[in-house]
């Protein structure tokens, strides 16, 4: 924990899950509503338990939030300014989700 703030530190995300935070980012953007694992594991062509693994891995960083055994129920917790959004996808970062 941040000392002077109180707030959590969060440690900076890998190249992989920058992707991940991204693809579910836009994903929400474009459907008003968190992917589920089985979207990811289509859009990144790997298996449900390397999706699965990600996302919490995710979690325990402190990137997402989720509700167990709930769908769809993703929650992006960093600023969308700090997640490598992709240029070519023209979001307009200042809307929150």
């Amino acid at each position: 924990m941040n000392q002077k703030s109180g707030v959590p530190h969060r440690q900076s995300f890998t190249e992989k899950q920058g992707e991940y935070l991204a693809f579910i980012y836009a994903y929400s953007r474009m459907f008003r509503r968190p992917p589920a694992e089985a979207d990811m594991q289509r859009h990144f062509r790997v298996s449900p338990p390397s999706v699965h693994q990600m996302v919490l891995t995710l979690e325990r960083a402190g990137f997402i939030r989720r509700q167990p055994g709930v769908a769809r129920s993703i929650e992006i917790l960093l600023p969308p300014k700090e997640l490598p959004i992709l240029k070519w996808l023209n979001i307009n970062q200042s809307n929150p989700l």
